[in-house]
């Protein structure tokens, strides 16, 4: 009985011209994130189940893979098994809560401020869709120990520069805080414990629209005042100065305000035209853990983010006891490729492809005079394939230069005698 070879649902193989590009891509990102500084680390795959659930990870909490406990661990034959029985640890969903745990574990090691970049893989059981898998890369940068907007600034120049060098054009550079959105919320008339729960829902306007947003307040409960005088306040057509102008004025810290006039000026300034900056009183970024400014890219070429990050100044102290500022901005890898390979993108500069055909049946010092020749080439920078010549010679070719092989030499045995 044959053995179903699809990869497992929400997972996808990659043809040899796709794995190029995605390594192009992600090699000009960490060559961009380099030049300002930034280092690279590592973390592990797995994460303890309960670090992971108090992560603070919004709804991507309900879609963390869980990992049964292993061995002895793991008694099946007990009764009324629950899953803190089952379950001891999970994948990770995002690169922020073990890049925390890993500083917690590394910091006598590491300069302060630390500048990261993590490139890797993480899991979430969530309805694959296009650009959206459930296992796939992200590319993060983060400052940890700057509390001030310079942090914000320089996190915001890195990842515009780093889709800038992979030719990446036309997008939009979102930019709101969550103490500012905290505001606007408890200024209609929410408590402090609703104001996650408004967030959540609130996250949900781009798919759902002000009508959603609205009907879900209002089935969760909350009084018609309030969710009306919150619509009103975010769906209020105003410029952006006048925006921030009604910030201030029910902001509990003017500071805030103050601050995010610096970030859009500076954005604006480092931008030179190449994408668009825009206060969004409406962003919110999913993820429960964010403290202050958040931020993220739009693409018209996609239709929703292909980049994101904020502020996120407690969760370490969760690990340490002790306060310590962090700040982060990814990029969705999957979906920055998705674009690009709608868009034909090919990746430029990867040097001369040449084929080395060599007949069938040629003995062991022939192939090796045929090495040798190849190794040659390879020095001068060529990439170079030595390979046996099909009998159908004509496809052969004509299926390598798809691949990229635009000069073909073929080596028979009698040749190789000489």
């Amino acid at each position: 009985m044959k053995i179903n070879a699809q990869p497992v649902r929400g997972t996808k193989d990659f043809l040899p011209n796709e794995a190029e590009l995605r390594d192009y891509v992600q090699g000009k990102i960490a060559d961009t994130y380099k030049q300002y500084g930034f280092q690279k680390i590592g973390t592990p795959a797995m994460e303890d189940i309960e670090r992971l659930n108090k992560s603070d990870g919004g709804e991507n909490l309900a879609m963390i893979f869980k990992i049964l406990k292993r061995g002895q661990k793991l008694d099946l034959a007990k009764e009324g098994l629950t899953e803190d029985d089952l379950v001891d640890s999970g994948l990770r969903y995002d690169l922020t809560m073990p890049l925390s745990r890993y500083y917690a574990n590394n910091r006598q090691f590491l300069n302060m401020p630390f500048k990261s970049i993590q490139i890797d893989r993480v899991f979430r059981a969530e309805r694959p869709q296009k650009g959206r898998l459930r296992e796939f890369f992200q590319c993060d940068i983060d400052i940890i120990g700057d509390s001030s907007n310079n942090a914000e600034m320089e996190l915001i120049a890195a990842t515009t520069s780093a889709l800038d060098n992979i030719g990446f054009t036309d997008f939009t550079l979102r930019i709101n805080d969550r103490r500012l959105l905290t505001d606007m919320i408890k200024s209609a008339g929410f408590g402090d414990d609703d104001v996650m729960p408004v967030c959540i829902i609130f996250d949900k306007l781009d798919k759902i629209g002000l009508d959603g947003v609205k009907d879900e307040l209002l089935g969760k409960g909350y009084a018609a005042e309030k969710v009306e005088k919150f619509i009103a306040v975010i769906s209020a057509a105003d410029d952006e100065e006048s925006a921030l102008a009604a910030a201030e004025g029910f902001a509990s810290d003017a500071s805030v305000v103050e601050k995010m006039r610096q970030v859009l000026r500076f954005a604006r300034e480092i931008a030179y035209g190449r994408f668009n900056v825009v206060y969004d009183k409406s962003l919110v970024r999913g993820m429960g853990y964010y403290t202050g400014m958040v931020f993220e890219i739009v693409s018209p070429k996609f239709g929703s983010s292909v980049a994101g990050g904020g502020r996120y100044d407690n969760m370490i102290g969760k690990f340490t006891g002790m306060e310590t500022p962090a700040c982060g901005f990814s990029i969705g890898f999957e979906r920055i490729v998705t674009i690009l390979l709608d868009n034909g993108f090919t990746v430029p500069g990867a040097g001369e492809k040449k084929a080395f055909l060599f007949e069938k049946g040629i003995d062991s010092a022939s192939l090796a005079a045929v090495i040798r020749e190849a190794m040659e080439e390879r020095k001068k920078g060529v990439r170079v394939l030595v390979a046996q010549m099909n009998k159908n010679k004509k496809f052969q070719k004509e299926q390598l230069g798809k691949e990229g092989y635009s000069e073909f030499k073929e080596f028979y045995k009698e040749d190789l005698k000489h």
